[in-house]
């Protein structure tokens, strides 16, 4: 039996949505706003964590939030999908993502996934007494930094991160890494010839690998998709 790992980004890739500025758009749109003028200027995971100070001081609880994490869109087919492979029991599921572990540790839970991955790598964050929900970069800003020159944000590099994974556990016949993002092509282009790249067709990545995929040396095989329905179409083949 085909022994295969299945590498799941979060945002627009498992959810659809992006989790950081969803609960923006729910809760506080003047902050979401403030968001968007400053994506710019500021690292994207310290202008998250800038956020949740200014909406704990609007006076916005953790309830709240939870409860917007909970209604976040998100696809039955994909439950289904993840579900049907998981219960197989020859898949691993590893999450790689830019989100945080609250958030996606909350969502899980309520979609009965919190089993689903063996491990997830993001930024971590965690609930205060007061109610505040805070975040810090995986990747400390004032220690050693990553070494990444594809283009990872400061917080991550996830090429880094699963080649990692792989050395921790080399077992794998097969890697199928789900992802729509720029920041998913430094781990795409680590994949061998015998692996997958599912690529959601409307975000960064799928322009990256258009763009720099022969040069940068792509040898996976790529499939392209944009609802839940096809993951979970290409799901039932693995």
């Amino acid at each position: 039996m085909t022994r295969q790992l299945v590498v799941f980004d979060f945002d627009w890739s498992m959810a659809d949505q992006d989790t950081d500025r969803w609960i923006f758009e729910v809760l506080a749109p003047e902050i979401r706003r403030q968001m968007e003028d400053l994506e710019s200027k500021v690292q994207w995971t310290d202008l998250v964590a800038k956020s949740l100070h200014e909406a704990h001081e609007k006076g916005i609880k953790r309830e709240q939030i939870e409860h917007a994490l909970k209604i976040i869109p998100y696809h039955p087919a994909m439950v289904r999908a993840v579900t049907r492979l998981k219960a197989a029991g020859n898949t691993t599921f590893f999450c790689l993502s830019n989100a945080n572990s609250v958030f996606i540790s909350t969502i899980l839970k309520e979609k009965g996934l919190e089993n689903l991955f063996d491990e997830i790598i993001t930024n971590p964050a965690e609930w205060e007494d007061s109610g505040l929900l805070k975040l810090h970069r995986r990747v400390d800003p004032n220690g050693p930094q990553h070494t990444c020159k594809v283009g990872c944000s400061p917080n991550m590099c996830k090429g880094e991160e699963l080649t990692a994974f792989l050395g921790r556990h080399p077992e794998y016949d097969r890697v199928v890494y789900i992802g729509d993002g720029s920041n998913d092509f430094c781990p795409v282009i680590r994949l061998r010839s015998q692996d997958m790249n599912l690529c959601r067709t409307f975000g960064g990545l799928h322009k990256r690998i258009a763009r720099e995929g022969e040069s940068a040396g792509l040898k996976c095989q790529v499939k392209y998709w944009t609802g839940a329905w096809e993951v979970e179409e290409i799901f039932n083949t693995l």
